[in-house]
């Protein structure tokens, strides 16, 4: 049986991860999901539309027979999974080495050819 005010606290709580680890702090679960893009795998945004669908259906008191809560404590169950592997400071780091690395690899660059420049023009 689907149990609105679990589903209620399930959503707070993924809510409240999407916070945590993207900065995703405003709307609904589909417009945070948007906001968090490709940042997160293809089938997070399926389990998100499960949620959001019966989200929809959970207001109309016929269409909440037809939620399959099977599929939506699953859905849940494997947001929550992901988002709780995420290392936030990990993910930073790894941006910022990134950045750095592609910087040195373009000065470094930049120097050779300047310097084969130079040794072509026999200037050393």
């Amino acid at each position: 049986m689907f149990d609105p005010v679990e589903f209620e606290k399930k959503q707070a709580e993924l809510a409240q991860l999407l916070s945590e680890k993207f900065g995703a702090s405003s709307g609904d679960l589909q417009r945070r999901m948007r906001k968090v893009g490709r940042r997160v795998p293809k089938r997070l945004h399926k389990a998100a539309k499960t949620i959001t669908d019966a989200e929809a259906q959970a207001g109309h008191p016929k269409l909440r027979q037809f939620i399959d809560p099977a599929a939506v404590n699953r859905a849940y169950a494997d947001i929550r999974t992901y988002l709780k592997t995420i290392d936030v400071t990990d993910r930073r780091k790894s941006a910022v080495l990134s950045v750095l690395g592609g910087l040195s690899f373009n000065l470094l660059l930049a120097v050779a050819l300047l310097l084969g420049f130079l040794l072509w023009q026999g200037l050393l």
